[in-house]
């Protein structure tokens, strides 16, 4: 069974089906968007206390840390612990908003308007995944989900070595440095996480289709904020990389 074959491991086959137990009401598409709304309203909320905090002269390191480890530990006991989603999926939002409010404002103080550009590019490009699937101009076939999973676990293994190399004060240039490459390789990422998007909502019209259970909408609705969230740092990074270049 292909289902919930996606290289987002907050969206997987077998997590799934670890938490179809019991009867009552199932999830729909149209559920899981309204509560991925009120988890993005969380996360946008906390993301503007964190960026009028910069502005208004607290360091911002500390709400990075907070957000960047416990934004990770909450996902990885919510992708264990299928069920406990309605209650930690908005802890989620609230934390990664304080990483991206920190990590923002901080970008829009060495590169005026970055902000609103990545944010316009990020919904746009949500939007234009959705229509892309819904009108089923790219369809998630199984080559097709290969290919983006693939990539997907190749890039995540690049950052692993890179962060690793980081330790050692090794750095990788393209990474980070707005170079012909490293624009070519974010470029890159950032199709590769928009095409994710593709993937993800194939798995919520599945999971509607095989009958999960309601508090799956709260699941895959986590399971879609990861997914934005990687696709708005990208185009941050993106977006940095060509002012950088000015």
């Amino acid at each position: 069974m292909a289902f919930f074959n996606s290289s987002n491991p907050a969206l997987t086959e077998k997590a799934l089906q670890k938490s179809w137990i019991g009867t009552g009401e199932t999830m729909t598409f149209r559920g899981t968007l309204n509560k991925f709304g009120f988890l993005l309203f969380m996360l946008m909320g906390t993301a503007f206390y964190t960026w009028n905090a910069y502005y208004g002269g607290q360091h911002p390191q500390g709400y990075m840390l907070t957000g960047a480890i416990g934004g990770l530990v909450v996902a990885l006991i919510i992708t264990f612990k299928q069920s406990w989603a309605p209650y930690l999926a908005p802890a989620y939002a609230l934390l990664e908003g304080l990483l991206l409010g920190a990590l923002s404002a901080m970008l829009e103080h060495a590169y005026n308007g970055l902000v609103m550009q990545a944010v316009v590019l990020t919904f746009g490009t949500v939007i234009a995944m959705y229509l892309l699937y819904t009108f089923q101009i790219i369809q998630a076939t199984e080559k097709f989900k290969t290919v983006i999973v693939s990539a997907t676990l190749g890039i995540a293994f690049f950052y692993l070595i890179a962060m690793v190399l980081g330790f050692f004060n090794i750095q990788l240039p393209f990474l980070h440095e707005g170079s012909v490459w490293g624009i070519l390789f974010s470029l890159f990422v950032v199709c590769i996480a928009a095409l994710n998007l593709i993937l993800d909502f194939d798995r919520v019209a599945e999971g509607q289709a095989m009958g999960a259970p309601k508090h799956m909408e709260w699941y895959c609705a986590f399971g879609l904020l990861v997914t934005i969230v990687w696709l708005y740092v990208e185009i941050l990074r993106l977006l940095s990389k060509f002012a950088s270049r000015r």
